[in-house]
């Protein structure tokens, strides 16, 4: 997003952040309800262009939202995104995408009320390795051919036995809408915005083989002491790296594996 829209989906998440401390466990319903209004301007381009045009007052937009809205969702829901179309946004689109961020920090709030924010955050990490392992899942994720309802009907049914109903909902939004991007790239997302929560950043890490629980906690320190702040290690195992870890914190990539120190060596060699 650009500055205005940024500084737009800030404030909204401080603001919204103390209806989720009140709302308690109802954060996942309402979470749902953020959803609801983000289908409605994505399928409504002059819809958004009215809530987001900034040559219209912001209480007349306002009341167009409490006018759509009002009985329709919660109350909190209804003064959130009336305040929100109060904002300034660069392009009309981003307005959608900053209720679908608040929807899902709604649905990981619901996890974290319940005591089980870690474990939603491990089981979108699985959902990721599931996809980057299964080559033939994740094509046929990206196959808009397949209607999308199914795709994600798919996805439920391998994940439903071991994952909690927050991971749930978020893996199936994400295939149901998906945002610029690959799904893999979506879960890692979602996965750093629930570590966030937690006041940690995630670690996601490529090994060859199996860490043991020593090595894994050794790791966490030296990443918590490089970047000052708590790191939740994640890792991934795949043979092809043939020894070493390749290690990513949000954009940084720390890659000590085999594989790539022997594509340097070839590449110098070559020239």
């Amino acid at each position: 997003m650009r500055a205005s829209s940024q500084a737009a989906l800030d404030a909204a998440t401080e603001r919204w952040e103390a209806s989720l401390r009140e709302a308690g466990a109802r954060g996942r319903e309402l979470g749902s309800q953020l959803f609801e209004v983000a289908d409605t301007l994505t399928g409504s381009g002059s819809l958004r262009r009215a809530l987001t045009d900034p040559a219209r007052p912001g209480e007349d937009k306002a009341q167009l939202v409490t006018a759509l809205f009002g009985g329709k969702v919660a109350d909190e829901v209804v003064d959130l995104v009336a305040g929100m179309v109060r904002s300034r946004w660069s392009q009309d689109e981003d307005l959608g995408h900053a209720l679908e961020d608040l929807a899902l920090i709604s649905v990981l709030a619901s996890a974290q009320e319940a005591g089980r924010l870690l474990e939603v955050e491990e089981q979108l990490f699985r959902v990721e390795r599931l996809l980057a392992a299964e080559r033939e899942l994740r094509s046929t994720m990206w196959r808009t051919e397949i209607d999308a309802g199914r795709r994600a009907d798919l996805l439920d049914s391998l994940i439903a036995s071991r994952a909690h109903e927050e991971t749930r909902v978020i893996v199936r939004r994400l295939v149901m809408v998906p945002r610029a991007g690959s799904l893999t790239s979506a879960l890692r997302r979602v996965g750093e915005i629930a570590a966030a929560r937690r006041q940690r950043l995630v670690a996601n890490v490529t090994a060859a083989a199996p860490l043991t629980q020593a090595q894994e906690a050794r790791l966490a320190q030296i990443l918590t002491r490089a970047y000052g702040s708590e790191v939740q290690v994640n890792v991934g195992i795949d043979p092809q790296v043939l020894g070493g870890m390749r290690v990513q914190v949000g954009a940084e990539v720390i890659d000590g594996t085999m594989i790539t120190r022997l594509q340097d060596v070839r590449r110098r060699f070559t020239g």
